[in-house]
């Protein structure tokens, strides 16, 4: 039960494969030809077999034959059969490597391998490689060289240039997949792999589209919390958009809105392959800085300004010494240097300047990293200033990166600093775009890290108010929503709004202006009009009685002459907000493919188009995540202290986002909302005008229901804590397990006795390694759980016990885990966490539990014997009873 599910796949200890010695199809000849001499062209580690269905032998004679993995390259008409044959042979996964397969056809054959129990990868990829295992079942090229990357394409021809590139820039790879349109294994079982394979320390994505946000979001989720992520990814504008989504086949969506998916995965995204492999070279230096700003020491102007222009450009902010720094260094340096902006050594420097430098900038606080650039001069050796480079770089803790200029006079310094594992690059342009990537992925990190619930801390909403007023409309076959249904809605979430009131008369509308105060403004009310603007349909600043009289008919008579058919409610009458220093903005919702909704920030107002100034971010927010959206906006710029205005009430703003976000999460009929403008000052925040689509039917992300399936991302199931007595006094909480409780975790395993660990992780290990403690805290609800139990011992929280259940790849079934402290062994702490996690997985829909207990853990077994699992045998370990409880 330790190995993953497709290590038959990607590392089979016997194939088989399946081919024809002439094919009336010259491009199916090829192919075969291809793979054929591939594989054979290196010697594999484990047993290979030929079978040439044009031969004759009986099935008897087939049968046989034993594999783990069979890989087809056969006419589409022989593929079936091929499938059924492997299936007959013990194969337990099998590569079907036809070329130009539609979807339908494609979709059949997903299902015979299902029906068989297969794990199918393909059609219409082009194979892969484990370089390790001397395994090359691919037509992409040579086998790669050993090395600690994992390439995951969706394009085979991009796939043969990586490839090309990176023998000749000495790169190496664990793993290289390619995954074909319409292939039954796709990106996110891919992943999954990888993220758990101990030869892959970082994984490159090339991507077009997908078909499943969910599982993929799951996936990327997964593997960037354990080990680097990089993604390229096509059809960043319109036109390779629709170019990308014609050959994958798969969805491609808004490229702002894949922004934010990969931000939130905590992956790191790149614009071109070169830059793929820059950034794979830095991350895998295992750097981690906290922040963006980057110190340029130089030997010259020019290269330093390139330098300093590009870190502007990708919005890195330059590294500079602190005052103190530059007292210090100024000594130590030629007296042409320049130590401000820019620490430019000037042409006179030599090796002991460049390790002064490089001290001075590891020292300073306000220094996140280090880009050292070498111009070559008359007389001066490259190779010694690298190896000045290499002897501080030991003693340093930020990211250090190089750029040694030009080409045939720096060829050996350039090999001194590979040795020594210095990320070397060619261009300052380059250089900085790496540390750009480093950067990155730290502040991904972080969001990866939140996962929040799908209400805030805040008041509770009325959420049936709010489903009551979405049924009306959909009851009425409508799907815009007035403006007073809109903030109907709002005022549901708590979200203030300006006073509205509908008048159905001039007379009515004028002592509605009196008693709110003027000015104000009107605006037609019809179900009918959701543009109001478009058929002059709002008037502002309206300052007495009589202009409101005289509007209200005016308005009413213009609209009803353009648009005769509308159904008119009246007018609604609101005070204008203040406007004269609050800002205007704006915060919406979307629904894109294949994602689903998100959560829009930028500037407002009449100008929002033109302006075009929008963050997005996925649901749910938290606190956290509400800031670092603001963050990204530019209109966020504008908050504070902005030209003689005083700063905004970013907490009133970050609230208004919170409960968009649970408008998002609760009201899964939610298509479109526009809050724009809200007004915010110093003393808070007001939203003045909303337009919100609905829709009858629940958009579902992906292939499984369940609670929240129209989001991306599970959020935390804050409904599943319970309270509950402890046998002999006191009580404790059992919910599932979130990040905040690393520290906890590590402490439980701290505390077990050396036998309880061994019965746990069948290891001597006395503490969790970080990427186990990663693993198990950073979870993803929708194919794990993990219950903790929680005690307060006196001042602070203590985690006593954990039941875990990962569901297994057939997705019907789940393996689980459980451990209780020693001190709280017999206080019916395992009973209650174990039918605890069973209710979980008996709500997911899953059939069955089942684990793996050692044959002496006599306790154990007697507790799942209590619950009513059966016991038995484990035919593949005598060490371990295999328990299993229906669902």
């Amino acid at each position: 039960m330790d190995a993953h599910y497709l290590t038959p796949l990607f590392a089979p200890k016997s194939i088989v494969v399946f081919a024809q010695s002439k094919q009336a199809d010259a491009s199916a000849n090829t192919l075969a030809d291809t793979l054929m001499q591939s594989i054979k062209a290196q010697r594999y580690q484990g047993t290979l077999q030929f079978f040439d269905t044009q031969t004759s032998g009986t099935l008897a004679d087939l049968v046989q034959v034993q594999a783990d993995l069979g890989i087809i390259a056969l006419p589409p008409a022989e593929v079936p059969a091929a499938i059924e044959l492997a299936a007959r042979m013990a194969c337990r996964a099998v590569m079907v490597m036809t070329p130009g397969i539609g979807p339908d056809q494609a979709l059949e054959w997903h299902k015979l391998a299902r029906r068989e129990g297969l794990y199918l990868l393909g059609p219409n990829g082009m194979g892969f490689q484990r370089p390790a295992l001397g395994l090359n079942a691919s037509v992409v090229g040579p086998l790669a060289s050993v090395g600690p990357l994992a390439l995951v394409s969706q394009s085979g021809s991009l796939t043969a240039s990586m490839l090309d590139w990176a023998v000749k820039n000495g790169v190496g790879f664990s793993s290289v997949i390619s995954v074909g349109p319409h292939s039954s294994l796709r990106l996110a079982e891919a992943l999954d792999f990888l993220a758990n394979d101990p030869q892959t320390q970082s994984i490159l994505v090339y991507m077009e589209g997908i078909s499943d946000s969910r599982r993929f979001m799951s996936a990327l989720r997964s593997a960037a919390n354990a080990k680097p992520v990089i993604v390229l990814k096509a059809g960043r504008r319109p036109a390779g958009n629709r170019a990308a989504q014609t050959h994958s086949g798969a969805i491609v969506g808004n490229d702002e809105v894949f922004d934010a998916a990969l931000r939130r995965a905590g992956a790191v995204r790149v614009k071109s392959f070169v830059e793929m492999f820059s950034a794979a070279k830095c991350l895998a230096s295992r750097y981690r800085p906290v922040g963006k700003r980057l110190a340029i020491v130089t030997n010259g102007g020019g290269p330093g300004v390139l330098a300093a222009d590009w870190v502007n450009e990708i919005e890195l902010q330059l590294g500079q010494l602190s005052h103190d720094g530059i007292m210090a260094l100024q000594s130590q340096v030629p007296p042409q240097a320049s130590l401000r902006d820019l620490i430019d050594l000037s042409e006179e420097a030599g090796p002991d300047h460049y390790r002064a430098a490089i001290e001075a900038a590891n020292r300073d606080p306000s220094i996140d990293g280090l880009l050292v650039i070498y111009s070559p001069k008359l007389g001066a050796d490259p190779g010694d200033v690298a190896q000045a480079v290499v002897e501080r770089k030991k003693g340093m803790s930020k990211p250090l990166l190089t750029c040694w200029m030009g080409d045939a006079a720096v060829v050996a310094a350039r090999t001194v600093l590979k040795d020594a594992n210095i990320p070397s690059f060619r261009t300052p342009e380059a250089a900085v775009g790496a540390f750009g990537s480093l950067s990155s992925f730290y502040q991904n990190q972080q969001l990866l890290q939140q996962t929040p619930p799908p209400l805030s801390d805040l008041a509770k909403p009325d959420i049936e108010g709010a489903r009551l007023v979405i049924e009306s409309v959909l009851a009425e076959r409508r799907k815009v929503l007035t403006e007073m249904e809109s903030k109907s809605l709002l005022s549901a979430f708590h979200i203030p709004i300006t006073e509205t009131i509908l008048a159905r008369s001039a007379h009515e509308a004028m002592m509605i202006a009196t008693q709110l105060g003027f000015p104000v403004a009107l605006k037609i009310d019809s179900p009918d009009i959701p543009h109001k603007s478009d058929v002059q349909g709002v008037a502002l600043n309206i300052m007495n009685g009589t202009g409101v009289r005289d509007t209200y008919n005016d308005m009413m008579e213009h609209v009803k002459r353009i648009r005769p058919d509308a159904r008119i409610n009246g007018v609604t009458v609101q005070q204008m907000a203040r406007t004269r220093k609050g800002r205007e903005i704006y915060i919406g919702v979307v629904t894109e493919d294949p994602f689903g909704p998100v959560i829009a920030f930028g500037a407002g107002g009449t100008m929002i188009e033109l302006i075009n100034d929008k963050a997005m971010e996925l649901p749910p927010l938290n606190q956290y995540l509400a800031h670092r959206l603001v963050e990204r906006a530019r209109v966020g710029e504008t908050l504070g202290e902005w030209r003689g205005n005083s700063p905004v009430d970013r907490e009133a703003l970050e609230r208004i986002l919170l409960r968009v976000s649970e408008m998002v999460c609760e009201l899964p009929q939610l298509r479109e909302m526009d809050i724009n403008p809200i007004i915010i000052d110093e003393n808070g925040a007001v939203a003045v005008d909303a337009r919100i689509v609905i829709d009858s039917a629940p958009l579902t992300i992906g292939s499984r229901t369940g609670d929240y399936s129209h989001l991306p991302i599970q959020p935390y199931p804050a409904r599943l804590e319970q309270v509950w007595p402890l046998r002999g006094g006191g009580e404790y909480t059992v919910r599932p397990i979130h990040t905040d409780d690393a520290q906890m975790l590590q402490e439980l395993v701290h505390g077990l006795s050396p036998e309880s660990r061994y019965f746990r992780f069948v290891s001597s290990m006395t503490e969790l390694p970080p990427a186990m403690l990663a693993k198990f805290t950073l979870i993803d609800y929708d194919r794990e759980m993990a219950l903790v139990a929680v005690y307060k011992d006196g001042d602070h929280d203590r985690i006593i016990g954990v039941s875990r259940y990962v569901i297994n790849p057939d997705q019907t079934t789940c393996e689980f885990s459980l451990v209780v402290a020693d001190d709280f062994s017999g206080k019916g702490l395992g009973t209650r966490l174990m039918e605890s996690i069973m209710d979980v997985a008996r709500e997911r829909g899953l059939t069955e539990i089942i684990g793996l207990v050692l044959t002496n853990n006599d306790g154990m077994l007697r507790l799942m014997r209590s619950l009513g699992f059966s016991v038995k045998s484990y035919p593949d370990d005598p060490d371990f009873r295999l328990v299993s409880h229906p669902l």
